[in-house]
């Protein structure tokens, strides 16, 4: 009697969102849940080549510019949306699994405390160490004068990045993955437009060249990070902002995952800050080229991610009920579609390369480049 009434009380606490987590199809959770959030994940790597596509019109320099950037910012986009990212995800995820509602707000404040904390880390490095590292990797001359300004400003708001990202983790955690897409993909509408304008100086804008597209995705950064600030202090979020005093446990939940996932982000970023300092070796269209070419394979990544949030929250969920062996089936479910997806787009980039470098600009040395990394 016992036992069954303390199954009564914890399933009491659960939301319907979390009962389907834990009881829906895996097939058709996996779907109906992913679906919005790749469509989200998509619009928000969408920003970065929006960007990309209009600082290319200012010419091979500027891209190269950026391209010198590119591998200090893109591991703190995957670690606060991905790594750390899945972290507060898992962490939120596992609460109400396992009927701890209070602990699931908990998190909430923790998962801003941690965002706050690593976007301030980021911020400090990137003014600190950014331009040595940019000559390093062979920038110099205008790609140099290109990457300086663009890189001070996304740095500057490293903070607005990482509560962005975690905030809708948090959301996510509960398994909304509606709440966060609608916002992110708004954002991305109005960026569209906005980006060219501070890039160029139309209208009333001035003309901020490259530095332009690091203050408009800062703006995006900001707004989206109110938004969801704003759900989150609302009790229909499923998990709520409440303040109180830090404690380790809740921190530990998030980072015990987050930081284990970093390292592989790291690593992967190792890599590409080496490659792209072997082709500053040879000229800034190279710089270019690689950088154009590598910006798909880190479109592959924010794909994996959409569908990893939705994998995060059932797996966590599950866990956290006691239902292991659901766990692994849905996470192995997801694995399989990961595989499918990401492989038919690497074999259509390798057949025609093209395709995506002229989105960047049509100088044959860099599509040379580009192409070549590519294939």
């Amino acid at each position: 009697m016992h036992a069954m009434s303390t199954t009564a009380a914890v399933s009491s606490v659960r939301s319907a969102r979390t009962l389907a987590l834990l009881q829906a199809p895996v097939p058709g959770l996996l779907l109906r849940l992913a679906g919005p959030n790749v469509l989200v994940m998509l619009a928000q790597a969408s920003t970065g080549l929006i960007e990309a596509h209009f600082v290319g019109r200012l010419g091979t320099p500027a891209l190269a510019g950026m391209a010198l950037v590119f591998p200090g910012l893109m591991p703190m986009q995957m670690m606060s949306a991905g790594a750390v990212g899945g972290g507060i995800s898992s962490a939120v995820a596992r609460a109400p699994g396992a009927g701890r509602r209070a602990d699931a707000d908990a998190l909430v404040l923790h998962a801003l405390a941690v965002s706050a904390g690593l976007g301030a880390v980021f911020c400090a490095a990137g003014l600190l160490a950014g331009p040595a590292l940019y000559r390093a990797m062979g920038g110099d001359g205008a790609a140099l004068e290109a990457a300086l300004p663009y890189s001070s400003v996304v740095f500057a708001g490293a903070m607005l990045l990482w509560v962005f990202n975690g905030l809708a983790s948090c959301i996510r955690g509960t398994g909304d993955m509606l709440g966060p897409a609608v916002v992110i993909v708004g954002g991305a509408a109005v960026l569209v437009p906005l980006s060219p304008c501070l890039i160029f100086g139309l209208g009333p804008f001035p003309a901020l060249g490259v530095a332009g597209g690091g203050v408009a995705l800062l703006l995006y950064y900001a707004v989206g990070a109110a938004v969801f600030l704003a759900r989150l202090c609302n009790a229909g979020a499923g998990v709520r902002l409440r303040l109180h005093r830090l404690r380790a446990a809740p921190l530990w939940a998030i980072l015990r995952v987050g930081l284990v996932t970093s390292l592989v982000t790291v690593q992967t970023n190792l890599v590409i800050t080496l490659t792209t300092a072997y082709a500053g070796r040879f000229g800034a269209a190279a710089i270019a080229g690689y950088g154009a070419a590598t910006r798909l394979k880190f479109l592959l990544v924010p794909l994996v991610f959409g569908l990893g949030a939705p994998l995060v929250a059932a797996v966590g969920a599950n866990i956290g009920a006691g239902q292991h062996a659901r766990a692994l089936r849905v996470a192995w479910t997801g694995a399989g579609v990961a595989f499918v997806m990401t492989e038919v787009i690497g074999l259509c980039a390798a057949a025609w390369p093209g395709a995506w470098l002229g989105w960047f600009g049509q100088d044959p040395a860099m599509l040379q480049a580009g192409e070549a990394y590519l294939r």
